[in-house]
């Protein structure tokens, strides 16, 4: 069941939220060793939550997701609940604050049940560290579930949790939950707070959102989170309206872009899925041009600013470098052969790339792309990400280029599952809007949604 399910279900007396935890507590206990998605448990704490929603509920007096099980990233700070980062730097640290997110989500009722796995600080798009090991994959438990909210696009995939708290910096929703057959948001960047940064990589990139079985649950979790905090600098102000309400409706006279071309290479079978899905919207009433933004190549400036942000955010700790997971360990070198230049340069060209990029939004209310370039492949001992796809070597950064360059222009977009491959893993469409219009992109991602269901695609695991 999803979030609204569950509601509407413990609103009538048809389902108790203790009832429902105890069934997702079974499940994490079923199936979880197989795929290693949540990593610390906090049943106990969700016990005593699910307890006390149950008798809001009675008293009549539920908040928007009260009693709905929630799973939050292992970057993302909790009160009290261990928060490795996916690191052995902090394979004992322990909070006294809530992020931002957290707040908000508990505020509305929301039950924690745990943490989920994420690679070391996030920095790439697979799901492996030295704390806990790898993430898999419920479609097939030798793939990776991408990354770097693997975890939580793993429990939802497997029926571990309805919704879950991830962020992204570079791909890090969206790439999961295209791998991983889930829904996930991008917001606009500074929609959502973001605080504390107890390790502030990527922090002019990074957005926290939602991940979710459906889209409608992401629109709900979108009114809890959105709005200003005086705590994040750059957030912000509120917005009229809801997102919940802003789905639904025609798309009629939309206009929409697709294009496989940003990334230099995809597999030939994830762009068909991809290019037929982009048709869908054709049938609704839009109208579908192909046709692609000019976007230059930005991961030689990804890279610089993840590795520069990383070795100044541990520059105290750079001693031990042998702690970080190893495939970061020679890239922690790269700071002695960068200038300040460098650095200054990769900001110089984000600002070129959005004068290249917003007039195509001039002309265009939506661009449609393959959330990845290829879908799962086989987990690997200390990878950063495939060696190749479809015969061609990639990077780290490259493999990941439809989805970056969006956490660099700061927009919102989201990945909705569009189809399975032909040995059954899962292929995502990115949904891509102009600035600050979320409402836009889950608008359309609940009419494709409704136009090609998923829910009921379920991994066998």
């Amino acid at each position: 069941m999803n979030a609204l399910e569950l509601v509407n279900a413990f609103t009538r007396k048809k389902l108790s939220p203790v009832e429902a935890l105890d069934a997702v507590l079974a499940r994490v206990e079923e199936v979880n060793p197989r795929i290693n998605a949540i990593v610390t448990l906090t049943a106990d704490a969700a016990v005593e939550s699910a307890k006390k929603a149950e008798a809001v509920y009675m008293r009549g007096e539920a908040r928007e997701l009260e009693g709905v099980p929630l799973t939050v990233k292992d970057l993302i700070p909790v009160k009290g609940v261990r928060c490795t980062f996916g690191s052995l730097f902090y394979e004992d640290f322990v909070p006294d604050v809530d992020a931002v997110v957290v707040e908000r989500m508990k505020d509305a009722g929301a039950v924690i049940i745990g943490k989920t796995n994420t690679p070391e600080f996030g920095l790439v798009a697979i799901t492996d560290n030295r704390v806990f090991g790898p993430a898999r994959n419920p479609w097939d438990t030798s793939k990776t579930p991408g990354g770097s909210s693997g975890g939580a696009a793993s429990a939802l995939a497997a029926g571990l949790s309805p919704i879950a708290l991830g962020n992204d910096g570079g791909g890090s929703i969206r790439i999961p939950s295209s791998l991983c057959g889930t829904f996930g948001l991008k917001p606009q960047y500074g929609r959502v707070p973001s605080w504390p940064h107890i390790t502030p990589n990527y922090v002019t990139l990074n957005c926290e959102g939602p991940m979710t079985r459906s889209v409608a649950d992401a629109a709900l979790m979108m009114d809890v989170l959105a709005g200003p905090d005086e705590r994040d600098r750059t957030s912000l102000p509120a917005r009229e309206g809801s997102y919940l309400s802003s789905i639904g409706g025609s798309m009629k006279g939309v206009k929409i872009a697709y294009t496989d071309a940003i990334s230099p290479v995809v597999e030939s079978e994830v762009a068909s899925i991809a290019a037929a899905a982009a048709q869908v919207f054709a049938g609704m009433g839009c109208e579908v041009t192909g046709d692609a933004p000019d976007i230059p190549d930005l991961s030689e400036d990804l890279t610089k600013l993840v590795v520069l942000e990383t070795a100044a955010a541990n520059e105290d700790r750079m001693d031990q470098v042998d702690k970080l997971f190893p495939p970061y360990q020679p890239f922690m070198e790269l700071p002695q052969f960068l200038s300040p230049l460098d650095a200054v340069k990769a900001y110089f060209h984000r600002e070129e790339f959005w004068e290249r990029l917003w007039p195509f939004f001039e002309q265009y209310d939506l661009l449609l792309t393959p959330t990845t370039t290829c879908a799962a492949f086989d987990i690997k001992e200390n990878q950063l990400g495939p060696d190749e796809v479809n015969g061609v070597p990639v990077t780290p950064a490259s493999w990941a280029s439809y989805t970056f360059p969006f956490n660099f222009s700061g927009q919102p977009a989201a990945s909705v599952p569009c189809g399975f491959t032909g040995s059954g893993l899962p292929v995502g469409l990115q949904i891509v809007g102009g600035r600050y219009r979320e409402d836009l992109v889950l608008k359309a991602a609940a009419a494709f949604e409704e136009a090609r269901p998923w829910a009921e695609s379920r991994p066998s695991i």
